[in-house]
């Protein structure tokens, strides 16, 4: 029997595992790599030649054979009508089909938590366990004793407090997951880059459809699986997909594969989209991927801490009120409403001792429940979650959650120059050809020879292109600020045709532009005489450095010896002194045999040279005058040389007019690099530019701040500055010019690259930090009049005079409505007027202590007057005397919530018809208290007060105010009290 009971348990347990794991199957979408890839395996009519298995396993499988049965890319590119070089139809219908064919560019994702999800995380706090149990047994042996009628208010008033805390508890945690679910959302909608009727257009990652060709560049997420059409020097990051960290390339030869989720590192290139969604590698893995929206803060984690410790205090209050009055129960000292002894030994029935000790343990337990400050990580919560709302609204996307409190300690803020502080709207203002400007001149007087190849130097060497409407009248420009602003140039100045220029050449190798070596080549062949030709483009300084001659406006060629080197240089440094950008043109005529992977970049013969004005954001310099007077340091890293950097930084307030080269306030990257790690920790404070500089170079001076102590933000908007980005406290990537692997690095995303709108951030992350010790204040007030009120009524009286009810109703004011009051108060002026409280600031700072200090010794006071003298004062009974108590109490809080609101300011009234939603919980709560006090007798375990008894509570309680104004006069020292203490024991074990 014993085996058989065995073995037919393991049968079912084995079945049952099955079931589920076949119900699984069916609902999740990654079951097996076959089962999720192929939902088609017939062609769709409409693409009768293809079928979405096979593209799928094409692609997954790298199968060059079956590429080759298709006859190359161009054959998949015929089977899904797609033309290689304009694209599909930018029509509704044609997209429509495709959709219907191949899919969507979406990924089912796993059910976010639901609402009973979260009621059940509240259920789970042991405190509040403990309260239902014993809301349980008073239930029980109240109904019992007194018949259901009368019986169940005890423990009925307790499970309806404990369901209003926890209801409350479980919408707050409900509706900020829901939020941010949303903005999770807003940052995986990128745009990308496609190729529709001829014309580059920017779509919706979401609107992608399989036969889309797609332009990629460095930084770049690859959007859908693919087939590389063209491009060059394109080298794949893979890492998300295999692991590997090795950059993988990409071409038509060996490996034409490219898989949605991975990023591109170098290079640049189109590619044939042939899966999208859940027909994607990367669809499946994100589809089992639930994201975690329970990340703690560093600022939850010390709220942690602090509630911890506060929770210890609590249970030891607790502990000895419950037994304080356990003694007093069984040693007869304690009396009923009538005035007879509870406890008469073996006369008492058990019932009626089960019922007063389950009363006593509720009173115990409650006491836990309003010492414990649990309100303090829900009102992070809020917080955060009302910060990140508002500030989504002033252009900033928040990626992490911590970002937001972090920012509100930064120290120093690196930021770059190009679309930050400036506009990012290139224009080419000025023209050299040889040591002559070009200004006011045409191109018909340029040298027929070398306005060819100024044509193909800026037509062949780029990434950007340009678009010509059917009627011609239309040019449209694409690419980065800088690409367009040269081919703007080119084609409307120098009458550049770059599809005709195009058809007369061919590219024989790239050598992509990066942030590293700031300069691009190319390598081509003329079709009308098969002569071979190297093009460079890049930085001024650095092409010059290639030439060893150079083009006049006649078309002679000149050498360029250190005369004529020296006068170019003071040429570039003149522009770049006019904060002008400078790119310099470079060409050389190579043999045939030149056709290889490196393109020869010595003694070239210089083209030209163009100025580039990107004017300064209106309203940067203000912003860059509130962080510095906030006590944040601002450090421009930018890769233009050390003239223009100078301008662009004095310009726009970094430095002052009479600051220097020779003061160390600007430096150029490569010698920060060479600088001993001594002297860099030494200088690194009063850099305040840093020009000429590479990626390495960021990060190098974001550790070294660290390592000083500062709190750090960087902004960035390149693949290469991703490593810096991750190493700042507070990563801040642009969304507009920031490429997706910086925004995926980043905490915070600029939606506008502006920098007023980091200002902004830094502003928000100072009020979440002010508006979290508000609460604390407040709270803590709360929990030691509450503590000391019971522990000394308990041990003197034998009674607790705040019933289990009516303590839940003041925790779930502080908890929730005061959190929701405090946490959603907006950025003041004041906040910029404060230095940066940076890593060792406590939470807790002095001016805190002595407010709520203040009010908690108030409140003791006047509660427990009432509590020995109430009712010879106001001559009232026990109960009314309570009830006094109770709604004095709860009404001190009230005032207190208007004391909160400002730590410093005199003035706690400035600004608050602003706040309509803390009026609006003021009201609710006196609203709620009046019902509590006059309706809810029975519930809540109170009397009715008359008109007087009101006006001497509300009288109690406004005294607050005036106290909350005068304490505010009293000096108190900055250094924390607590390091006070430590200081003096260290002083004193010392002279021991």
């Amino acid at each position: 029997m014993a085996f058989a009971f065995v073995y037919c348990s393991r049968a079912l347990l084995s079945h049952f595992k099955a079931v589920v794991a076949r119900k699984k199957s069916k609902v999740s979408p990654v079951a097996s790599t076959r089962i999720v890839a192929i939902d088609i395996l017939e062609p769709h009519p409409c693409f009768p030649s293809v079928d979405q298995s096979s593209l799928t396993q094409l692609v997954k499988g790298k199968n060059l054979d079956q590429l080759a049965k298709f006859d190359g890319v161009e054959g998949v590119a015929s089977a899904l009508e797609t033309n290689v070089e304009s694209g599909i139809h930018a029509d509704d219908e044609d997209i429509l089909r495709r959709q219907e064919a191949f899919g969507r560019n979406t990924y089912q994702k796993p059910p976010t938590k639901g609402f009973f999800k979260f009621v059940w995380e509240a259920l789970k706090d042991p405190t509040i366990l403990i309260l239902m149990v014993c809301a349980g047994l008073s239930l029980g042996f109240g109904m019992k004793e007194d018949g259901p009628k009368e019986g169940w208010y005890d423990g009925g008033s307790i499970f309806v407090a404990v369901f209003l805390v926890i209801s409350v508890s479980a919408i707050s945690n409900f509706r900020q997951n829901r939020q941010f679910d949303k903005l999770s959302n807003v940052s995986n909608n990128i745009q990308v880059e496609v190729v529709r009727d001829g014309r580059r257009q920017h779509v919706s990652v979401y609107g992608i459809v399989v036969g889309d060709v797609i332009c990629l560049k460095i930084g770049d997420q690859v959007p859908a699986d693919g087939l590389f059409l063209d491009g060059h020097s394109l080298q794949v990051d893979e890492s998300s997909m295999t692991g590997e960290s090795d950059h993988v390339e990409v071409n038509r030869a060996h490996n034409p594969f490219l898989f949605s989720g991975t990023k591109v590192a170098d290079g640049y290139a189109r590619m044939l989209v042939t899966s999208v969604g859940m027909n994607t590698m990367w669809g499946e893995m994100m589809s089992t991927i639930s994201r975690d929206t329970d990340e703690q803060t560093p600022l939850q984690a010390r709220l942690n801490k602090l509630t911890s410790s506060i929770g210890k205090v609590g249970l030891a209050v607790a502990f000895l009120v419950l037994l304080v009055l356990l003694i007093r129960y069984f040693t007869g000292n304690t009396e009923d409403e009538n005035g007879n002894t509870e406890f008469n030994g073996s006369k008492t029935k058990v019932d009626d001792i089960i019922n007063a000790v389950v009363g006593i343990v509720a009173a115990a337990v409650t006491i836990v429940v309003v010492a414990i400050p649990e309100g303090l990580p829900l009102a992070v919560t809020l917080t955060l979650a009302y910060s990140m709302k508002r500030m989504m609204a002033d252009q900033a996307m928040v990626r992490k959650l911590s970002a937001c409190e972090t920012m509100g300690s930064a120290t120093t803020i690196c930021t770059d120059k190009t679309g930050t502080l400036t506009l990012n709207q290139m224009k080419v203002t000025k023209f050299w050809l040889g040591q002559e400007s070009m200004e006011g001149r045409s191109s018909t007087s340029i040298k027929e020879n070398v306005l060819e190849f100024l044509h193909q130097g800026v037509g062949l060497n780029t990434t950007g292109s340009v678009y010509r409407t059917t009627s011609g009248s239309d040019i449209e420009f694409s690419g980065s600020p800088t690409e367009k602003a040269i081919l703007s140039w080119a084609v409307l100045e120098l009458n550049m045709d770059m599809e005709k220029m195009k058809e007369g050449c061919r590219i024989l190798h790239v050598e992509a532009f990066n942030s590293e070596k700031k300069r691009s080549g190319v390598l081509m062949k003329k079709n009308a005489d098969d002569t071979v030709h190297v093009h460079w483009k890049g930085a001024a300084e650095m092409i010059l450095a290639m030439c060893s001659q150079y083009y006049d406006p006649t078309g002679e060629i000149k050498a360029l010896d250190d005369t004529e080197r020296s006068r170019f240089d003071r040429l570039i440094q003149g522009m770049a002194a006019s904060s002008l950008r400078c790119i310099a043109f470079a060409h050389k005529q190579v043999q045939e045999t030149a056709e290889d992977e490196k393109i020869d970049d010595k003694c070239l013969t210089l083209l030209g040279l163009v100025g580039l004005k990107d004017p300064c954001r209106p309203g940067v310099k203000k912003a860059v005058e509130d962080c510095q007077y906030a006590g944040v340091n601002i450090k421009m890293i930018t890769g233009d040389n050390v003239f223009t950097a100078r301008a662009i930084a004095t310009e726009c307030g970094i430095l002052k007019p009479n600051e220097d080269m020779n003061s160390g306030a600007v430096v150029e990257g490569v010698e920060f690099r060479n600088y001993t790690p001594e002297e860099r920790m030494e200088k690194v404070d009063k850099i305040c530019v840093m020009a000429r500089s590479s990626p390495f170079d960021k990060l190098l001076m974001v550790q070294c701040l660290k390592q000083k102590g500062h709190v750090v933000a960087v902004t960035g908007d390149g693949t290469n500055d991703a490593p810096a980005l991750k190493e700042a406290d507070i990563g801040l990537s642009m969304g507009i010019q920031g490429t997706e692997v910086a925004k995926q690095s980043s905490d915070i995303v600029i939606l506008d690259d502006n920098f007023a709108s980091v200002a902004t951030v830094l502003r928000w992350g100072r009020c979440v930090y002010n508006n979290i010790q508000k609460f604390i204040q407040f709270q803590l007030t709360v929990n030691v009049a509450a503590l000391v009120i019971n522990f000394v009524a308990a041990v003197s009286a034998g009674e607790v005079p705040l019933t289990a009810v009516q303590l839940l109703w003041v925790n779930l004011i502080m908890d929730t409505l005061g959190a929701l009051a405090l946490s959603t108060e907006r950025p003041t002026k004041e906040l910029m007027n404060k230095k940066p409280v940076g890593r060792t600031g406590p939470l807790i700072t002095n001016i805190m202590w002595r407010n709520l200090l203040a009010q908690a010794l108030y409140q003791i006071a006047v509660l427990l007057t009432l509590q020995f003298g109430g009712e010879e004062i106001f001559g009232v009974n026990a109960k009314v005397r309570d009830t006094l108590i109770f709604n004095t109490f709860v009404l001190c809080q009230v005032f207190n919530e208007f004391n909160a609101r400002k730590l410093e300011k005199k003035n706690v009234f400035e600004g608050i018809h602003k706040n309509k939603l803390f009026l609006g919980i003021i009201g609710i709560t006196v609203i709620l208290q009046v019902v509590m006090v006059e309706f809810l007798k029975k519930f809540a375990d109170t009397e009715r007060l008359n008109w007087g008894q009101w006006g001497v509570c509300i009288g109690f309680a406004a005294v607050s105010w005036p106290i909350g104004w005068l304490v505010k006069y009293i000096p108190v020292p900055e250094t924390p009290f607590f390091s006070l203490l430590k200081w003096q024991k260290l002083k004193y074990m010392y002279r021991r």
